[in-house]
């Protein structure tokens, strides 16, 4: 995969690009990066240019101290990113807009980004998104108060509490290619610094700012979350989706948060529909 740089403020970007066909662009949350889409990502370029990117102190993208990694840097980022494609801008031609698939934090950072700051879209797909409140585990109250301390630990230590970590957000057995891969950015001391960093900037008030604007949203949008998801419940989709004008919700059996490692076929297959029935 051929990796591109986006500057933006202090950051260096990492993106890709593959396929072709109208836009597409996935979005990836926390603590993952774009290599969690990528299996899907090469499923659904046979029919779309398929955009990846990780977030600011996420994936290749910059990891570094005093950096801003909050929900609102990343919805700011991931509008100058489109600006910088061409994509996604109030006077782009409608059928040159992107689709876009957004999970966990992606969901807030695209929300934000189109009632915010004027990213317009195709259309959206919202697959175990944070997005209404509450939201933030005890884990993430605990760093948030103690995000130095943590970031001091010794190395063998948090790798392990990384792995139990990322091991509780899938339903099915994972396996070790798939768990090095989603651990892997967090090692290090660049990369343990930065996992702490993210989590003692997760902050509510980011997704409590745009919840009372979801009913507003005039777009398609369709909510795709798995049936085991033990870090964001399915109720959530349900409430999500009544906010949505329009808003189709389907639910995935027998997956967990980590629904692309848990139901690949299933959710590429409710996004190929998706995506057929809003081009």
């Amino acid at each position: 995969m051929h990796t591109e740089t986006f500057r933006w403020r202090e950051n260096e970007i990492r993106w890709s690009r593959i396929g072709s066909g109208p836009p597409l662009v996935l979005c990836h949350g926390t603590p993952w990066s774009s290599e969690l889409w990528w299996p899907i990502a090469e499923a659904l370029s046979a029919r779309f240019t398929t955009y990846l990117w990780d977030m600011a102190g996420y994936g290749e993208s910059t990891m570094a101290d005093g950096q801003d990694v909050s929900l609102a840097a990343q919805g700011e980022l991931f509008s100058a990113l489109l600006q910088g494609w061409g994509l996604a801008w109030p006077d782009t031609a409608p059928d040159a807009l992107p689709h876009v698939v957004a999970h966990d934090y992606g969901g807030a950072v695209t929300l934000r980004a189109h009632l915010l700051h004027g990213a317009a879209y195709r259309s959206l797909a919202l697959v175990d998104v944070v997005a209404l409140a509450p939201w933030g585990s005890d884990f993430f109250r605990l760093v948030g108060a103690n995000s130095e301390v943590f970031g001091a630990i010794p190395a063998v230590m948090h790798e392990a509490l990384v792995r139990a970590y990322v091991g509780t957000a899938a339903a099915q057995p994972m396996t070790r290619p798939a768990e090095d891969m989603l651990v892997g950015p967090w090692l290090g001391d660049r990369g343990q610094a930065a996992f702490y960093r993210q989590i003692a900037q997760a902050d509510q008030r980011y997704t409590d700012e745009v919840e009372p604007h979801y009913p507003s949203l005039r777009l398609p949008v369709t909510v795709i979350w798995g049936a085991e998801d033990s870090w964001i419940p399915v109720d959530r989709a349900h409430r999500l989706a009544a906010l949505i004008p329009g808003a189709r919700t389907h639910i995935v059996p027998g997956a967990g948060h980590l629904i692309q490692l848990d139901a690949p076929a299933a959710l590429t297959g409710h996004l190929m529909r998706w995506l057929a029935d809003a081009s």
